[in-house]
């Protein structure tokens, strides 16, 4: 059975389908950043803002100590029963930890049970979230076709971006529109949290009429011992070690410009919180139409000279773009270094997806590319918020920006060892299966 009995219109529908999927997942993940600075005061005992945000902060981290689970739970479902019943799976976990964030009562009213139900959902959703990656990374690189995989799967970081533009986007309504600061922090930080459960009612029919990659289908005669197991992964030591390599200091740089700017440009910047908010929305959604531009021009020239770039010019200016963005005074000036930094990470976030995927087999390719990436991103990534707000707290947050710097340059090591996987692309196998 060769990929070209998909048709393009079966192809369209699956990637349209994974991605709206993709977006409603990432949504509700992202909600929770996008309304700490309203709801932080909820689940904490009275403090100053700082101390709220870091314990805020602290249980975003923790959930994504469950990503390596769910990278490795829903990962050996995908590879063992199918790519397109696990990621059913993984959007209905995540409706239910947004149910739970939005009816969690306040601290003042159940005490410490709050931050303890907060948490359960956070480990919920960090289990969900985990597993999403893997499994829709593989699915929409299978679902391309040859020669526009970086594409195709660019849609998975412009569905990930979106979520988290949906939010600041209700954020924004919520904000000019429809309710008063004091009514966001006593109660409307719930109303995104309920929009997102809902949310998922669309994406779970989405999913559940899917069409299951080829690539899948033709492994279904590989023997169930070697689908989807750690033990069949192990085997690939080179492909899991550059897993983590590529996307140590990508994952890192991506969380700090994405759900960590909007706290930096309040508590340093000293913009207001609308401002933040705005300037974090107009920045993501041009963001957002980078990753399809980026990701064709990989078709064209090779995976590899992203990466590349993205190691040099964020190993470069890291350091002076977030330290000229602690001293400006304008709420533009901000944008522009903002988005200058964004473009850099483009090189990384447009094609992380299916460099990745191009690593493994099919037998275990949601594993493959999910396990390794949910571990580096739960050190990483899910601290990245924490560390920032810890340097800050010390008086060295400068620091932190070095600590990006060097972790950027870790990865470009790794970037220029690699093979372009546009060349030796695992996916190829699949073609020809």
């Amino acid at each position: 059975m060769n990929t070209s009995s998909i048709t393009t219109a079966q192809r369209i529908k699956a990637i349209v389908g994974g991605s709206i999927g993709n977006l409603v997942e990432w949504y509700d993940w992202y909600a929770y950043a996008a309304f700490a600075i309203y709801f932080s005061h909820s689940f904490f005992p009275d403090s100053d803002l700082n101390a709220q945000l870091m314990n805020t902060a602290g249980i975003f981290a923790v959930g994504f100590l469950m990503r390596p689970i769910g990278g490795w739970v829903f990962g050996s479902i995908a590879d063992k029963i199918g790519r397109k019943k696990a990621m059913t799976l993984s959007v209905l976990l995540m409706s239910f930890g947004s149910l739970l964030i939005a009816l969690t009562p306040t601290y003042k009213s159940i005490g410490i049970l709050a931050p303890l139900l907060l948490l359960l959902a956070r480990l919920l959703q960090g289990l969900s979230v985990g597993g999403e990656y893997g499994v829709s990374a593989t699915y929409l690189s299978e679902m391309a076709t040859q020669d526009r995989r970086g594409f195709y799967s660019s849609f998975q970081y412009v569905t990930l971006i979106g979520g988290q533009l949906i939010a600041l986007g209700i954020q924004l309504i919520l904000q000019k529109l429809i309710l008063t600061e004091a009514q966001l922090e006593d109660w409307g930080w719930r109303i995104p949290f309920v929009i997102g459960a809902m949310l998922s009612i669309i994406a779970l029919y989405l999913r559940a009429n899917l069409h299951e990659t080829e690539a899948f289908e033709n492994k279904k005669a590989v023997s169930e011992k070697k689908k989807g197991t750690v033990k069949e992964l192990l085997k690939h030591p080179k492909a899991l070690l550059t897993v983590v390599g590529l996307t140590l200091g990508g994952t890192l740089a991506f969380y700090t410009y994405t759900t960590y700017m909007q706290k930096f440009l309040v508590n340093t910047v000293h913009l207001t919180k609308e401002e933040s908010t705005l300037v974090s929305f107009i920045s993501l959604f041009i963001f957002a139409c980078l990753q399809p531009v980026f990701g064709a021009l990989s078709d064209k020239i090779g995976r590899r000279p992203l990466l590349l770039s993205f190691g040099i010019l964020g190993t470069l200016f890291t350091v002076p773009l977030l330290t000229a963005l602690s001293t400006t005074t304008s709420m533009w000036g901000a944008f522009l270094l903002i988005m200058a930094a964004l473009l850099i990470v483009s090189g990384y976030t447009s094609i992380n997806a299916v460099v990745k995927a191009e690593l493994f087999p099919s037998e275990i390719r949601a594993l493959g590319v999910g396990l390794p990436y949910a571990i580096t991103v739960a050190i990483f990534g899910g601290t990245a918020e924490y560390i920032a707000l810890w340097f800050k707290k010390i008086g060295s947050e400068e620091y932190f920006y070095w600590y990006i710097t060097g972790c950027i340059l870790f990865s470009l090591i790794v970037y220029a060892g690699m093979k372009d996987t546009k060349k030796s692309s695992a996916l190829d196998q699949d073609i020809k299966a």
